[in-house]
């Protein structure tokens, strides 16, 4: 996860919302995306430590290898989500839907 580019969550809800999917390799540690709206986002290689997506819909996003450590994915949409090599320790996938993750 080296050269990462930082991140707010605000700037990728605003570029996100312009049409922009694809933010592999940012950094988004600690941000809050609770209740975000981010179908189809590509967040492979993505630092998302103990970030707050709770709530969020993240149906078909592509997190491969990306670092959940310590997330809160406590309620997310995450039908058809690609998980693979992604960091899950700690991560909080209570009531989460996972349908074809």
């Amino acid at each position: 996860m080296e050269n990462q580019t930082s991140m707010e969550a605000t700037e990728l809800l605003k570029d996100y919302e312009n049409g922009k999917r694809d933010f592999a390799g940012v950094n988004l540690s600690g941000a809050n995306l609770s209740g975000a709206i981010l179908v189809g986002i590509n967040l492979s290689n993505a630092n998302l430590l103990g970030a707050n997506l709770s709530r969020a819909h993240l149906t078909k996003a592509q997190l491969n290898g990306a670092n959940l450590h310590r997330a809160n994915l406590s309620f997310a949409k995450m039908g058809e989500v690609r998980l693979a090599e992604a960091d899950l320790t700690k991560t909080n996938l209570s009531g989460a839907f996972l349908v074809k993750a």
